[in-house]
This record gives structure tokens, C-alpha cells and sequence, in this order.
């Protein structure tokens, strides 16, 4: 017999998402795609629901919606993190998930290719055999490097397993130091400068916060040894663009990959840079396209829908978030 309890999805589904989701869900609750009603019954059944799931909900649903869900209780994000989410506008009984470790293993893959490519120099080696020059110098290898990777969750873990595989040494910071991998050092944000001195290769897959917005500045790109490479899957706003810009034009050893910008395309909006960096030659860019391979949004959802599914058997829910680390943050580029 089909539970009473209500889940709403707030996003755009297809035909085999919602088959999946009422597949998960099970006889657990009653399941509804809320893009599939007309916009002024929507509201009345977020009022009813005891969960929501979506990639931003507060954007998704109507307006002042989430302000009138006395039932509400989870928020699941498609997303793994949640600095796009106005906290301000969510009921306080109400939890927020990120589906931590959904993208993990693409985005893993993709700081591979990054740190790889830099390593080896590939761009650059690349534009001079087009020029006619023939440069075999090579300054970094794996094998041996001390990999320091800030942010040891789902992307964190995923990445530290393939880079382990090329014999690199990881260093890992998380925010309590308990890290239950194998690593060389494990340590929170209060080793940041320890880490930072000590790496070849600075990974970056923490989430936004209002503490780790900013976080990597001139001082602490100073630190780094000047043949480094930082690579970031993380979100633009954790580097000072300015101090990044500036330490990659006057330290030409020092290469950085990244995957996540200041300024990505919004609905009001297109990508811009207020600093000329791919005048440069030693940096590698990607269109946030890091964690998007075939299959992976199925696989996202599907994630999401069990850590739901917890939440209405009672078991423990992951990826909770702590309200007071986003609630005066600026809502940022819509998080993988």
C-alpha cells in the first residue's frame, strides 16, 4: 500500500528519472514531479512535503514556497555542494544534503588528465614542435611527488586513490584531521601552510564556504614551491583571481588547471575573466565540465533518491550541511 508521506522533486525530469526515482522510493512515499503541475498547485504540495529534492530548490519552486513547508525536514541536492542555496529562505527545521561523492569519479579522472598534462608540460611542448622548436625537458613526475588535496570527501578520496596508483604521496586536510585512507599526512586547514610548502601538486576540492571563501591568496601561493601545480574542481571564489593571475605570470614554472571560474555563465549573464589568463602559457582551462560524462546525472539522481530513502526509513543521511557555514555566504556558480 503507497505511503502517505510526500517527497517533491523540484527539478526537470525525464520519463525514465521519474521511473527511477518511484523505483527507489519504493512504497516509502508518495513521489511528485512538481514541474509536471500547473505553477499554482505547486506550492500546495510543497506545504505537504516532508522532503524535497532538486538541484536548487529555492530557485526551482515558487516564490516564498519554502517559507510556507511546516512538514519539510530534508532538502536532497543533486548537486554536491550547496553554495548556490540561500539558506535564508529555508525552514529551520529543515536539513540540507549535497549528494556527496555523485560526481567523484569523473571529476577525479579530470584532475588526473589536468595534473598529468601539466606535469609533462603537453601544451606547452605542444605549441613549440608547431613552431618549430623541439624542447624535450621535462620537471615533474608522480612518481614520488607529495600531492596535497584540500577536501578529503568524495572528489578528495576518488582522487587520492588514482594519484596513489602513480606512486605520488598524499597529503590530505579535511575539516576534523580523521582521515581513514592510507595517506603520507593527514591534517585540517590549520596545517594549510605546512601542506602548501610541502606540495608538488596542490589539489583543490573543498567546498565553498564563508571560510574557504578566499582562502588561497598571494601569501598563500607564496608558499608553494615555484615549479608547483594547483589544480581546482572546486569553486572559483576559494583562489583570490587577482593573486592567481599574478603568481602564474611571475613565476613561469608554477602551472595551474582549472576547472571552476570566478564568473561562469548564469541566466543573466555570460563567462567572463577580469584577467587576461589564457595569455598564459602556463595554464590549463576547462568549462566546469569536469564531473559531466555520460551517465553520471542518472547516476546523481539515483544517489540522491537513496540518501531520501534513508531519511524516511530513519537511517542516517549523508552529506548534511552546517547552516551557519553558507548562511551569510553570497550564492555562487551552481555547484557540481
Amino acid at each position: 500500500m503507497p505511503s502517505d508521506r510526500l517527497v517533491a522533486v523540484s527539478y526537470q525530469v525525464s520519463d525514465a528519472y521519474a521511473t527511477m526515482n518511484a523505483d527507489v522510493l519504493g512504497t516509502q512515499a508518495q513521489v511528485v514531479f512538481l514541474q509536471r503541475l500547473p505553477e499554482p498547485e505547486r506550492a500546495a504540495v510543497v506545504s505537504r512535503a516532508e522532503a524535497i529534492v532538486g538541484w536548487n530548490p529555492g530557485r526551482e519552486l515558487p516564490a516564498g514556497a519554502l517559507g510556507n513547508a511546516p512538514e519539510l525536514r530534508l532538502i536532497q541536492l543533486l548537486s554536491a555542494g550547496a553554495d548556490g542555496v540561500d539558506f535564508a529562505q529555508i525552514p529551520e527545521q529543515a536539513m540540507v544534503a549535497g549528494n556527496i561523492g555523485a560526481f567523484a569519479r569523473p571529476i577525479a579522472e579530470h584532475v588526473m588528465a589536468m595534473t598529468l598534462a601539466l606535469a609533462r608540460r603537453l601544451p606547452e611542448r605542444h605549441a613549440e614542435l608547431a613552431a618549430g622548436q623541439f624542447n624535450q625537458q621535462q620537471l615533474l613526475t608522480l612518481n614520488g611527488a607529495v600531492v596535497a588535496i584540500l577536501g578529503f570527501g568524495g572528489i578528495g578520496t576518488a582522487t587520492a586513490t588514482l594519484m596513489r596508483a602513480f606512486g605520488a604521496r598524499i597529503y590530505a586536510v579535511n575539516s576534523s584531521g580523521g582521515i581513514k585512507e592510507p595517506v603520507e599526512f593527514a591534517g585540517t586547514l590549520t596545517d594549510l601552510d605546512k601542506v602548501l610548502a610541502a606540495a608538488d601538486v596542490l589539489v583543490i576540492s573543498l567546498p565553498l564556504t564563508k571560510s574557504t571563501r578566499g582562502l588561497i591568496g598571494a601569501r598563500e601561493l607564496a608558499l608553494m614551491k615555484p615549479t608547483a601545480i594547483l589544480v581546482n574542481v572546486a569553486r572559483g571564489a576559494i583562489i583570490d583571481e587577482r593573486a592567481l593571475y599574478e603568481h602564474l605570470r611571475d613565476n613561469p614554472n608554477f602551472y595551474a588547471g582549472i576547472d571552476t571560474w570566478w564568473h561562469e555563465p548564469r541566466p543573466n549573464s555570460a563567462f567572463r575573466i577580469d584577467f587576461p589568463f589564457f595569455d598564459l602559457p602556463n595554464l590549463l582551462g576547462s568549462p566546469h565540465n569536469s564531473g559531466i560524462v555520460p551517465g553520471v546525472i542518472r547516476a546523481a539522481a539515483r544517489k540522491a533518491a537513496e540518501n531520501v530513502l534513508s531519511f524516511l526509513r530513519g537511517e542516517p543521511v549523508t552529506g548534511i550541511m552546517r547552516r551557519e557555514d553558507y548562511l551569510q555566504l553570497q550564492p555562487d556558480q551552481a555547484a557540481d
